[in-house]
């Protein structure tokens, strides 16, 4: 989705609050030899559409792993504001990520649900990005992480319209992601709880009044890090 309202104003007390604890986007920037690679895939929810770059929620992960001991290296992401998945995938055709990644996520749907696109489409097309982002770590589903559509119809941009069909059409294509990613045997991550706080939190959405704040990009991380640790280790599901 191409919304309007790209946020005016910078936060950087992330970004201070990862140095004083000796890991930084500075440090993610300057990659060391033994770094392993990251690779993230997504829309608007990946890129952080509205907020820093140290407050994107792949950022934040990487930053999060290398504070528990984790040698990652900042993430590489193919995503961008608007994006569904046919569009995601012709993007990683041209960009061609190369090489064998650690950890790689995937996040997208949220777009062709707001375009009224087509369920079965939605589940085809997923399931081939799913298959590459397996490809990409190395044939180790265990190493991808898929993370569930938030919950659009519970912010100000959403005002006036149907808020409860909204919410329906996400669990469904929700529901789809979650059965295709257990199919795989990669790890579901599910933050559609957490994004529908923002009903009753406005600290939880970016001042574009859709997307998410870095604030609530920091609670998916919350509960994605043990899936991304054990996924980092290779650890069994």
């Amino acid at each position: 989705m191409r919304w309007a309202g790209r946020a005016a104003v910078l936060f950087a007390m992330f970004a201070a609050g990862c140095a004083a604890h000796g890991n930084s986007v500075s440090d993610l920037r300057t990659p060391k030899k033994a770094d392993m690679r990251f690779l993230a895939l997504g829309d608007s929810y990946t890129i952080g559409e509205g907020v820093p770059e140290a407050e994107r929620w792949p950022v934040q992960l990487a930053v999060r792993l290398r504070e528990r001991g984790a040698a990652i290296g900042a993430p590489e992401i193919i995503a961008r504001t608007g994006w569904t998945t046919d569009e995601l995938s012709a993007a990683i055709g041209t960009a061609a990520p190369g090489g064998r990644y650690a950890l790689v996520t995937l996040m997208i749907g949220v777009n062709n649900q707001f375009r009224g696109r087509d369920l079965d489409e939605y589940r085809r097309q997923f399931q081939a990005l799913l298959t590459q982002a397996v490809g990409f770590a190395g044939s180790e589903p265990s190493r991808v992480l898929v993370l569930s559509i938030p919950d659009w119809g519970v912010t100000p941009f959403a005002a006036g319209r149907d808020r409860g069909r909204i919410a329906a059409d996400i669990d469904r294509f929700n529901a789809v992601a979650l059965e295709e990613t257990d199919s795989a045997g990669a790890r579901y991550i599910d933050v559609t709880p957490i994004s529908r706080e923002a009903a009753h939190d406005s600290s939880l959405i970016a001042p574009d009044g859709l997307h998410p704040s870095g604030r609530m990009y920091a609670r998916w991380v919350d509960v994605a890090m043990e899936p991304a640790m054990e996924a980092f280790e290779g650890g069994a599901r």
